[in-house]
């Protein structure tokens, strides 16, 4: 092999040499570049997901929050007049005729004249005392204040405050009942009392123009 030959062959293999690394070198860089993409796009949509997982825990927490809560609520028919739902397309004290828990209330605001003054407010809240709280009266006092209209009236509008009350309005409030004496009442999360005397066993209920809080004990006005 002549001399002119070999210093050929040395030469092509050092400018070979000397590419190889460039090449290497680029396609690593377009490799990296498209790793680079395509990690940022699995993470935008990571976090997208993320969000959007995070935004339906949060409505569905607001919505938990919003619904009617307590043991007696297990009570309420699932469908009906008497139904959560039925009872929010009546006004109080009709929908209140429809929940047999109540019915000793409906009696007793018959008896005082004020179905239409219930049905007719607007924005109210209503304490509503079950028959277990109006068992708690000894039958001759009971059947004493059902014959008395006045004193009924006033024992029944006790029970009511001219504004809906959500639940977190009821950790630490004093209000004034139709009555025109005040009530207050205390708590938070699914636990509340009012006047500390009874306990709301059914809560944050909603009719036609009204937000209804079952009570297991009937409230008494202040002298």
């Amino acid at each position: 092999m002549s001399s002119t030959l070999r210093i050929r062959r040395v030469a092509l293999a050092l400018a070979t040499a000397a590419v190889l690394p460039l090449t290497l070198a680029a396609c690593s860089d377009d490799g990296d570049g498209q790793d680079g993409a395509s990690g940022k796009k699995s993470t935008a949509a990571r976090d997208d997901a993320s969000k959007g997982a995070s935004k339906d825990a949060a409505d569905d927490a607001m919505k938990g929050a919003d619904e009617p809560f307590g043991p007696a609520c297990s009570s309420v028919p699932e469908d009906g007049a008497g139904s959560f739902d039925g009872m929010a397309k009546d006004p109080v004290a009709t929908a209140a005729s429809h929940n047999p828990a109540l019915s000793t209330l409906v009696t007793a605001v018959k008896k005082a004249g004020l179905v239409d003054t219930l049905n007719n407010a607007e924005n109210i809240t209503v304490f509503a005392p079950t028959n277990d709280a109006f068992a708690k009266i000894p039958k001759k006092d009971l059947d004493k204040v059902l014959s008395d209209k006045a004193q009924l009236t006033g024992l029944l509008t006790y029970h009511v405050v001219g504004q809906r009350l959500t639940p977190a309005d009821l950790e630490d409030g004093s209000f004034a009942t139709l009555e025109k004496s005040k009530l207050s009442t205390s708590g938070s999360g699914e636990s509340y009392k009012v006047n500390d005397s009874a306990d709301v066993v059914c809560g944050n209920v909603k009719t036609a123009n009204a937000h209804v809080y079952l009570i297991d004990t009937v409230l008494m006005p202040k002298k």
